[in-house]
């Protein structure tokens, strides 16, 4: 309750129009990334230019179509897929929609048991939570402290009905990266009678790290514009040739008559631009990032004391850096943050619309009082290490000013005892 009180104290001094002059530090990049230059160049043409809707015959359709066809061929190249096997969606959680309940209804002649990480994307979750009000069976698989998927708990989940089991890539909130292709050997020699199809949120991996479906032998995979310096309103589901799905919208023949509506065509050609570049430029944007990230996470601990690490260290995704900050609200650092130009994000429940603990923090058994002070600090591209520079030497500040605030942390720093008044 005092947190949340501090909270919307905070939120009513900083409400006002900050400085415009001030110095902007995006670090939110797991939402959303800023538009590369080089993607808005090759969308602006058909915002003006070439208008014609694709499925249309003439001449200006024609410009279309073959510029929806070009995309789609550079967002299969970025994961080694074929084009035929690319179905371009609004969003990643359209995507993981139409994976999840339209391949578990094309397969449940064959069984009802689908799997899914506990840590998985709420648009993951929450269509196997419809399914099951269809009738289908869930399992959860537990995660480890680091946010590991174990296959020796995928092994115990497998039963002789199972049909799907989805298994996120990367996860946005702590960075761990999972062995998906261990996983994918685990449900191909697994015990059901079934083909197992094994689908995975990659929205975060893509464009951060190399993504490769030939290697990982994923049967389907969500991927996303909107966070690999596209614009957002394009993403896409790779569906490996064979791999059966019912539509979950209905209407005409476009996207090989499994996604009907009329194609967002600047949105998809710079999503197409996007992969193009990320293609190119992944495994050395990664080198920067990663030194970037590891700068961070080596230093912060040396300037601010009760701060704990969240999600693997070895295994993450370049630019992520999650730490809970013990005796602090999460939402009252980034807003103080915000008053600095500093951009995060946090896994409060405050922070939070739907007012929850974050399920990743909880899943990896953190404390809840100390998760509550969560912050997300996400990298891209385009940050340098005077960004890093700056959050370092302006965030323990903050820190500093919120428990100066806090009346747990005074009565921690009399009596030594965490426990709440």
């Amino acid at each position: 309750m005092i947190g949340c009180v501090l909270c919307a104290t905070l939120q009513k001094l900083f409400s006002k129009k900050k400085n415009e002059s001030m110095k902007q530090i995006y670090l939110d990049n797991q939402s959303n990334t800023v538009l590369d230059g080089r993607v808005l160049g090759a969308m602006e043409p058909f915002f003006v230019e070439f208008y014609g809707n694709p499925q249309s015959v003439y001449f200006l359709g024609s410009v279309s179509k073959d510029a929806l066809e070009t995309a789609r061929t550079q967002v299969a190249d970025l994961i080694n897929a074929t084009s035929k096997e690319i179905i371009f969606t609004s969003c990643g959680t359209e995507s993981n929609n139409l994976a999840i309940k339209g391949i578990a209804n094309a397969l449940k002649v064959r069984g009802n048991h689908i799997v899914v990480s506990a840590i998985e994307h709420f648009s993951v979750l929450n269509s196997v939570k419809k399914l099951q009000k269809e009738g289908f069976e869930v399992t959860y698989l537990p995660v480890d402290s680091k946010g590991n998927v174990l296959g020796s708990e995928l092994k115990k989940a497998l039963r002789g009905d199972t049909i799907l089991v989805s298994v996120q890539y990367a996860n946005p909130e702590i960075g761990t990266i999972q062995n998906i292709k261990e996983l994918v050997s685990i449900v191909k020699n697994g015990k059901s009678k079934n083909f197992v199809v094994f689908h995975t949120d990659a929205v975060s991996a893509c464009g951060a790290i190399s993504v490769d479906v030939q290697d990982l032998q994923v049967d389907a995979l969500t991927f996303s514009s909107s966070v690999m310096y596209g614009p957002k309103g394009a993403a896409a589901l790779y569906l490996k040739d064979g791999i059966k799905i019912i539509p979950q919208i209905d209407g005409g023949v476009q996207e090989n008559s499994r996604r009907a509506g009329t194609e967002n065509l600047p949105a998809i050609v710079g999503f197409g631009k996007a992969c193009e570049i990320a293609k190119l430029e992944t495994a050395k944007n990664d080198k920067i990032i990663k030194k970037l990230r590891d700068k961070f996470i080596a230093e912060l601990p040396n300037k601010i004391e009760h701060i704990y690490l969240n999600g693997a260290l070895e295994n993450r995704l370049p630019g992520n850096i999650n730490f809970s900050i013990e005796f602090v609200e999460g939402e009252a650092l980034f807003l103080l943050l915000d008053a600095k130009g500093i951009i995060a994000a946090s896994g409060s429940a405050c922070a939070n619309k739907n007012l929850k603990f974050s399920h990743v923090l909880d899943a990896i058994g953190a404390d809840t009082a100390v998760g509550q002070g969560s912050i997300i600090f996400t990298l891209s591209k385009f940050n340098t290490e005077e960004d890093v520079d700056h959050v370092l030497e302006e965030f323990p500040k903050i820190v500093k000013k919120l428990r100066n605030m806090s009346p747990l942390y005074s009565f921690f720093m009399q009596t030594g005892n965490r426990k709440t008044l």
